[in-house]
């Protein structure tokens, strides 16, 4: 008999990776998709292990499960504690309702309401920012209770799931605990009902991060992005060992907990790729000064040609080094803007589906992301539906680059309303706002004074740092074709109308710094981040291990930082810079100091 691993798949987001979890764990498995009730009950005699993924807004896969008619057949597998495993959006749903989609009701499984985290945390507030919503990226646990009031000892486990390992977390709703005492009283409720409980915290409140009762096990992280010691989960549910003593091998190598901060998340180093194709067509990982990716030479005039495309390895066996070397997630932008279509871009599909086998953290894909006409068929193929063809190759998440340019300019040309039809808003909808990475290029403007423009100008307080006439004032003025066209649009009010339409996260690139190894643009990541409440990714700059050292220390805390030539050239590895941190970064104490929880 093979061995049989049943998914449901409401066709909300990626399973690749999922799916190639379990074959990593054991390719002897043999995976069965469930899509609609007629397959459930022709394959239900043959279920021994369900797993219940999810991904994106609450009301779209809840309304999937009933629409699919589902419910009842979920439920009842529960009721007979057959063994299941739902993971983020899957443990959501077992829920009674969120604040996501309060008109939708839940499987009413777990007695619990979910809640947006709030970015007005009194952590944040006492430093003048926002706590950045979704919550995005590697915690840990705080403690694991058993439905018998006591903790799990820490040299046990539960289904793998331990106090010293991080987490891979994407979302904007969970069960929080802390935000009003009915809730607290309904947990204690749960465990006096047999649940055991994990959970974790972000900034000032704590929230359920994994369920247990029975053969039930939920997470809200996403263990098939939480490397290997999230594999290690799913090998624990599919082998069932629900209790288990945790040994070293089981703890991670690479020290995510670099230091405490107020967030309760490590800081995020992520490795950047763009891949294009050179001049014989293959895709290659390249990288240059101000988005020029040619090599050049000085001709016998003085003069600069343009030669080759630069060639610094192959995207696949890139991306696997800088994940095995600790990398917490990798980014592919396509430079090339996918010639004709993306709907054709074969290599780079594969590309992301060949990462996908032995890469278990998140992937995000940016290029060409828009609503688009098939050359083939001549038909429109909207942006939603391309980037689920991502999405079905392994990417987590997409990045919207030259179209949100056009998005914002068409959103503040019709008095700042929504459509409901953009890309950024369609692809939010179905897949959740944390799926949506909007991609910024700007480049300083100078300007002698702010009534020079409606953009929300920076004030230069030191002379040597003066425009070319002297002007005392700048702004970021947005470019879109990889820097090639300048909108007036300032790259603030870009985020804000990006954010106003669900985009759930923000690259924030600088033309200016990119390839200068001198650092990342320190002054325009503070207007951003002090000025929005979705994570800011700082990118372009970064030449050496202290200036990852120095964003993170920015008051403004700064999500993420992102690395790419410093890497590709091999001056430094991830771990290099990671261990710097670990050592010579400042502790965040700022937690301690603010709120007591």
């Amino acid at each position: 008999m093979p061995k049989l691993v049943h998914v449901i798949d409401l066709e909300s987001g990626n399973l690749q990776s999922l799916s190639n979890a379990i074959k990593k764990i054991d390719p002897a498995y043999e995976i069965n998709f469930i899509h609609n009730e007629e397959e459930f009950l022709q394959q239900d005699h043959q279920i021994e292990k369900l797993i219940f993924p999810g991904v994106g807004n609450y009301g779209h896969f809840a309304h999937q499960i009933y629409a699919r008619n589902l419910d009842q057949h979920i439920k009842k597998y529960i009721e007979q504690d057959r063994c299941l495993m739902g993971i983020c959006v899957g443990l959501q749903a077992f829920a009674t309702s969120s604040e996501e989609s309060p008109q939708v009701q839940g499987l009413g499984v777990i007695d619990l309401k979910l809640k947006k985290f709030n970015v007005n945390d009194p952590v944040y507030q006492n430093q003048g920012i926002k706590k950045a919503v979704p919550h995005i990226g590697w915690n840990a646990i705080e403690e694991i209770e058993m439905s018998n009031g006591a903790d799990l000892p820490s040299d046990q486990s539960l289904f793998n799931l331990n106090l010293q390992n991080k987490y891979y977390f994407v979302h904007s709703y969970a069960a929080v605990i802390d935000q009003d005492q009915e809730q607290e009283k309904q947990i204690a409720k749960l465990r006096g009902q047999g649940w055991n409980l994990a959970i974790a915290r972000y900034g000032s409140e704590k929230f359920v991060a994994a369920i247990n009762k029975g053969n039930l096990f939920a997470t809200q992280f996403h263990p098939e992005k939480s490397g290997i010691a999230g594999v290690k989960i799913i090998k624990s549910f599919l082998q069932g060992e629900k209790f288990s003593t945790l040994h070293k091998c089981d703890v991670q190598q690479q020290p995510r907990n670099i230091e405490k901060t107020m967030s309760g998340l490590t800081r995020r180093i992520i490795a950047c790729l763009d891949v294009r194709t050179n001049d014989d067509g293959d895709l290659v990982v390249t990288k240059g000064d101000q988005y020029n990716v040619r090599e050049s030479t000085a001709s016998s005039t003085t003069s600069t040609e343009s030669t080759r495309v630069r060639n610094l390895g192959k995207p696949v066996e890139l991306a696997t080094r800088y994940y095995l070397q600790g990398a917490d997630e990798i980014t592919f932008l396509n430079i090339t803007s996918f010639r004709n279509s993306p709907l054709e871009d074969l290599p780079m599909l594969q590309v992301l589906q060949k990462a996908a086998e032995t890469i278990f953290v998140p992937l995000t894909v940016g290029g060409g992301i828009k609503d688009m006409v098939d050359p083939k068929t001549n038909q429109l193929v909207p942006a939603v539906q391309v980037a689920d063809l991502y999405f079905r190759s392994g990417a987590d998440k997409v990045s919207i680059g030259s179209d949100a340019v056009r998005i914002a300019e068409e959103y503040y040309a019709n008095d700042k309303k929504a459509t409901g039809s953009s890309a950024i808003e369609t692809i939010a909808t179905t897949f959740g706002n944390q799926a949506v990475v909007i991609s910024v290029d700007p480049k300083r403007k100078y300007v002698a004074s702010p009534s020079d423009t409606t953009m929300q100008t920076i004030e230069i307080t030191d002379p040597k740092r003066y425009g070319p006439a002297g002007e005392r004032f700048c702004y970021y003025q947005v470019t879109s074709q990889g820097g090639r066209k300048i909108h007036d649009l300032g790259a603030l009010e870009l985020v804000q109308a990006c954010e106003a339409l669900g985009a759930g996260e923000i690259l924030l690139n600088s033309i200016d710094h990119d390839g200068s190894n001198s650092g990342f643009n320190l002054e325009l990541l503070k207007q951003i981040k002090t000025q929005t409440s979705i994570p800011v990714i700082a990118s372009s700059g970064a030449g050496n291990p202290k200036h990852f050292q120095e964003v993170f220390e920015m008051e403004c805390a700064i999500d993420a930082a992102l690395g790419a030539g410093l890497f590709h050239r091999g001056e430094y590895s991830v771990n290099e810079v990671k261990k710097y941190l670990q050592d010579e970064a400042k502790m965040d104490v700022r937690l301690d100091d603010s709120v007591e929880l």
